[in-house]
């Protein structure tokens, strides 16, 4: 295939994510806002180095365009820029928070849900129009989420608020089409950096005295935070988005797996019944495109 790379780029980002929870079970017994400022900050680090080292061209380019660009469209870009960190820091807590403190199925479950959610809100918000299979797929989805909810309706909402997050976050950042995604991503880190700030004043910074604690934080701020950004990106250069989109799925069911093998969570028969139709859903509404895909595949 001529564009293997990027699908293998794309692979591995999910791949990388779905073992998420491997380096945040360690350090539960701290504080889940301490370990996303922690996250937060080393992720800082890492993504101003790494732009004004082997990106500082891009990111001057994208500073004299948005100079160039009118009122509106400057007051629209940096709306959408900070919104997008909002989002995206909430959905970093709530992550944590829901691995350490509720269970990693939850954590898992959200984001089974979460492209199917982002599509129904992309069909309210930007008018996105969905195809007959993919609405009987949101209905088959809103199925299995409300027998989640008879079996746990705490687990279901946190879920539920995780997987929002991030569909927003998506959807928000859909028309910030001014920057290069990475530079966004800077700006996005900085402002999630400077809102967690007042945090600290009212509370009191507190310094983890462990040292493997920032082994974890480093391990969590590279290997599951900016290189699989990095590699998503950098994947849409060279891969259909539908297709990376079904790649997602990767992330949670490897995280399931872990929950039930590896960290020994409970699941009931009310439990396998939601995941399944979430997944036939999931199936259903990527049908055309895994069918496309097939083709093509067969083709070559």
């Amino acid at each position: 295939m001529q564009n293997l790379k990027y699908y293998l780029f794309a692979f591995t980002a999910f791949l990388l994510w779905g073992f998420f929870s491997l380096a945040l079970k360690p350090i539960a017994y701290v504080a889940s806002f301490d370990i996303l400022f922690f996250r937060i900050l080393f992720s800082l680090v890492l993504t101003v180095c790494f732009t004004f080292i082997f990106r500082k061209k891009s990111f001057v380019n994208d500073l004299k365009y948005f100079k160039k660009l009118s009122k509106k469209e400057q007051q629209k870009g940096i709306s959408l820029t900070v919104i997008g960190g909002i989002l995206l820091g909430l959905n970093w807590f709530l992550f944590i928070y829901v691995v350490n403190q509720v269970n990693v199925q939850s954590a898992s479950f959200a984001y089974f849900i979460c492209p199917i959610i982002t599509a129904f809100l992309a069909s309210i918000l930007l008018k996105e129009k969905l195809q007959k299979l993919q609405w009987i797929s949101i209905i088959i989805s809103f199925i299995g989420c409300s027998i989640c909810f008879l079996n746990n309706s705490n687990n279901l909402f946190f879920a539920l608020i995780v997987a929002l997050t991030y569909a927003l976050y998506l959807i928000s950042q859909r028309s910030n089409i001014y920057f290069d995604k990475l530079n966004i991503l800077v700006f996005q880190i900085v402002i999630i950096f400077i809102l967690s700030l007042p945090y600290y004043f009212v509370k009191g910074f507190s310094i983890p005295p462990n040292p493997s604690f920032y082994g974890y934080i480093f391990i969590i701020a590279t290997l599951f935070t900016l290189i699989p950004l990095y590699l998503n990106l950098y994947a849409l250069k060279g891969a259909q988005a539908s297709t990376v989109g079904i790649m997602l799925y990767i992330n949670p069911i490897i995280a399931f797996m872990l929950a039930i093998f590896y960290y020994k969570e409970y699941v009931n028969t009310l439990q396998f019944a939601a995941y399944f139709l979430i997944l036939l859903s999931v199936f259903i509404f990527n049908y055309r495109v895994l069918t496309n895909l097939t083709k093509k595949l067969q083709a070559k």
